[in-house]
């Protein structure tokens, strides 16, 4: 009995294997939905991302989610909050493992501007999460009308605090004395700040539309 049931586990495991072998999208994230990418939906996203300030980092960024986007401006500018999310929230991880590594010694300033920085993307963190649970609320309720523009108005507020957020962590090294730390995390956030710029920009489209 014993045999017969590792033998079944060992088909099962086989069956499995072999199964996402061949069919890799099974286990893809939302958003990339498999396959080749719809024409018109890729061509939707770098139309929609020829609006942002860096057309070619949205365009990248997003167009492997594009069967998940098709042309939806409130699933576009969902997918891009999440990507901005997934930046920040990495590069806030970063951050506060410098400030257990670097050695700054009695350079108070640098020290400083570093765990004001790792405040501040924190607070980044938190707030385009908000933004992505009001989008997501949105896409749920499907909700119109004056109900639809204050949740739109929410998101807005808060990825825009985000940016600025994330804007002050550069700022708060401008009187430090330039050494590796230094530029390593003024370029690595001033990419994230790209990233939350882009999305900020697909927010606003929608929420100009006025459609949920």
């Amino acid at each position: 009995m014993r045999t017969q049931l590792l033998r079944l586990f060992v088909s099962l495991l086989l069956f499995a294997a072999t199964f996402f072998h061949l069919h890799p999208t099974a286990t893809a994230t939302e958003g990339h939905g498999g396959g080749y990418a719809d024409s018109d939906a890729i061509d939707y996203i770098r139309t929609s991302c020829n609006t942002t300030l860096y057309p070619d980092i949205c365009f990248s960024s997003l167009s492997p989610f594009a069967n998940a986007i098709q042309q939806n401006p409130g699933k576009l500018a969902r997918v891009a909050i999440t990507v901005s999310l997934s930046r920040a929230h990495e590069m806030a991880s970063y951050v506060n493992n410098l400030t257990r590594e670097a050695e700054y010694g009695a350079n108070s300033r640098a020290s400083s501007a570093l765990h004001d920085c790792f405040s501040n993307l924190d607070d980044a963190v938190h707030e385009i999460r908000g933004s992505l649970k009001q989008m997501r609320q949105i896409g749920a309720a499907g909700s119109g009308g004056e109900s639809f523009r204050f949740q739109m108005s929410n998101v807005q507020t808060w990825m825009s605090a985000a940016l600025t957020d994330e804007e002050t962590c550069t700022d708060g090294f401008e009187d430090v004395p330039e050494d590796p730390v230094k530029s390593d995390v003024c370029d690595r956030v001033t990419g994230v700040k790209k990233f939350t710029s882009n999305a900020l920009a697909l927010v606003n489209n929608y929420a100009n539309r006025g459609i949920p």
